[in-house]
């Protein structure tokens, strides 16, 4: 069953009861909470997702509660805890929906070291992904959104994770995280997009959240080989800029860019090796979507004029 064939009343009787079942890709998380913001985050956002079949078991149990407390000036907000463990203080309640999807990730890049975990956006098109390692700030999701609503599957956009045995990507389809000005970049460039609640005044500035196309969700048992490496950077007013980088750059910014490269040990430096000896590597300096969206397209389709240039570090 997935979460849009409950009907709300539903939906709020599963969280504040046993829970619900979430299964998101390889993980099923157990979530429990009577704030209003995450049932309609979940409602939005997690139509496409199935309910788990068996609810014996979850890899994750979460738990936000709602709480006033006279330190606080009894203003409301919400206590998180996952596991026993407690990955966040107190947050107010405009922002819990922004820390809940912050905590699925936490659970992921805190335990599940079977996978190499990249923090990347990663996309498909024609049964090829390419990876998008990148810093904050870097515009990584921003062309990440905008791809996936221009015909690109979604795989992920924040945590990809690389099975250790096939350096495939295991697919996660999770909402797309937005900051502040990519927010209204996004809704004009794809007005039919759906977000979820809006949290302002994080740390980050305010986060919302875009729905995954239903295509991405329904084939997360299908995972995907990688055939390209590309660091994307939003410049303002910049025209679309793409270099090859050398290997050795490439490798040393996949090792940088993964939450768990050291932990690994050498199984993590063969994984690295080989991944990056398999792939095109590319930098990618934009600035208009609807050109970052034409060059990507042409590389699947084989469009010569976007064979790059040897950057200077080559």
């Amino acid at each position: 069953m997935k979460i849009s064939q409950l009907t709300l009343v539903q939906l709020l009787e599963s969280l504040v009861g046993p829970g619900l079942f979430l299964s998101a890709g390889p993980f099923i998380f157990q979530i429990r909470t009577k704030v209003p913001q995450i049932a309609e985050g979940l409602r939005l956002l997690y139509g496409d997702f199935r309910i788990a079949s068996c609810q014996d078991f979850a890899d994750f149990h979460i738990r936000f509660e709602e709480r006033r407390s006279w330190r606080r000036g009894f203003r409301p907000y919400a206590s998180v805890e996952v596991d026993g463990d407690r990955p966040s203080g107190p947050v107010p309640l405009e922002q819990v929906y922004a820390v809940f999807e912050g905590c699925l990730n936490w659970c992921i890049f805190t335990q599940a070291y079977q996978y190499l975990i990249i923090h990347a956006a990663a996309i498909e098109r024609g049964g090829r992904a390419a990876l998008l390692p990148a810093p904050p700030g870097s515009g990584k999701s921003t062309l990440c959104a905008a791809l996936v609503n221009r015909g690109w599957r979604l795989l992920t956009d924040e945590l990809t994770l690389i099975a250790t045995d096939s350096r495939t990507i295991v697919p996660l389809a999770r909402p797309v995280s937005l900051k502040n000005e990519s927010i209204d970049v996004i809704k004009n460039f794809a007005p039919k997009a759906v977000f979820g609640p809006v949290s302002p005044n994080t740390i980050k500035g305010t986060i919302a959240h875009m729905r995954p196309p239903a295509e991405s969700v329904a084939r997360l048992d299908e995972y995907c080989p990688i055939a390209w490496m590309i660091l994307p950077t939003f410049r303002s007013g910049a025209t679309v800029s793409v270099g090859e980088i050398s290997k050795g750059e490439a490798f040393m910014r996949v090792a940088e860019s993964a939450v768990n490269y050291m932990a690994l040990g050498e199984l993590g430096f063969e994984l690295v090796s080989t991944l990056i000896d398999e792939v095109s590597c590319y930098r990618f300096e934009y600035s208009d979507l609807n050109g970052a969206v034409r060059w990507f397209d042409d590389l699947v389709f084989g469009d010569k004029s976007i064979v790059a240039q040897p950057s200077e570090s080559d």
